[in-house]
């Protein structure tokens, strides 16, 4: 069982980061409906490597243990709980608290998000940007503004 959750929880994690990234393009293809005429008259298409600033921000070894301790705190009771269960109640008791984890998860990493949404949008601007989009969508071009944006965060 112990396994099963280190699992789930490396899964989690690499869902949080997958989850991330594609709220910072979402957010950017959103605003490039409307920025792509602003960007046009800023004249500038920014680009940054979301998994670098995630690895980066200051804030991510504190989300990191608490997501683990509440890992941990999930397991635990997981196991305290479904000692008298049968297989099908502990399938169902299971997935209620993967459930509680990832709106743990959620609630762990949304101000992060949004710090970086809020540092990525105060970079763009000051440089002028109009659109910024994730690294890995863009095949050419773009001004990169990754570590301008790691220092914004590392100065909150």
């Amino acid at each position: 069982m112990l396994k099963l959750k280190e699992k789930n929880v490396k899964l989690f994690s690499i869902i949080i980061g997958l989850m991330f990234i594609g709220s910072v393009v979402a957010i950017a293809l959103t605003q490039s409906g409307a920025g792509v005429a602003s960007a046009a008259d800023k004249g500038a298409v920014g680009v940054i490597d979301a998994r670098q600033v995630m690895s980066q921000h200051p804030d991510r070894q504190t989300v990191e243990s608490q997501m683990q301790a509440a890992a941990d705190e999930i397991r635990k009771d997981f196991e305290e709980k479904s000692k008298g269960m049968n297989d099908q109640e502990k399938q169902d008791y299971l997935q209620q608290s993967q459930q509680r984890l990832l709106q743990k998860q959620q609630e762990l990493v949304e101000p992060v998000e949004q710090s970086v949404q809020d540092a990525v949008k105060k970079v763009a601007d000051t440089k002028g940007i109009g659109v910024v989009l994730d690294k890995s969508v863009v095949v050419y071009g773009g001004q990169d503004i990754t570590q301008d944006v790691i220092n914004k965060l590392s100065k909150k």
